[in-house]
C-alpha cells in the first residue's frame, strides 16, 4: 500500500526496508527520542545505534497500512514481518513531527 507519508516518516520506513541506516540522521532531530520495546533512545547517536542493532539481530520488512493525524502527531499502523519471535505483527508507530524532522517516535 502506498500511503501519503511526510518525507521524514517515509524515509524512516525506507530505512526499515533496507535503505542505508546512516540516513536516519536526515529524518530525526538531533535531540529526538525513540521508545521501542520499553527502551528509550535519546539523540541521534543512540537512535542510530538502536537501528544498527535491530538490523544486526533480525531481518525484517515494514509495510505501512494506515495513517491518522492529530496536529503534529502522526500514527502509522504497520505490518512488520521478519525472523523475530511473534512475526508478523502490526505495530503503531506514533511520530511527533517538528517541521521536516521527527522529534519523537513511540513504537507500540
Amino acid at each position: 500500500m502506498n500511503l501519503p507519508l511526510p518525507g521524514p516518516v517515509s524515509l524512516y520506513f525506507d530505512i526499515g526496508n533496507g535503505s542505508d541506516i546512516a540516513q536516519i540522521t536526515r529524518c530525526f532531530m538531533h535531540d529526538a527520542v525513540v521508545t521501542d520495546e520499553k527502551q528509550t533512545y535519546r539523540g541521534l547517536d543512540a537512535i542510530l545505534a538502536w537501528k544498527y542493532e535491530a538490523k544486526k539481530k533480525f531481518e525484517y520488512s515494514v509495510e505501512p497500512l494506515s495513517i491518522s493525524r492529530d496536529g503534529d502527531r502522526l500514527t502509522v499502523t504497520a505490518n512488520v514481518v521478519g525472523n523475530f519471535p511473534g512475526s508478523p505483527v502490526q505495530l503503531d508507530h506514533v511520530f511527533n513531527l517538528t517541521g521536516d524532522k521527527i522529534n519523537s517516535l513511540e513504537i507500540r
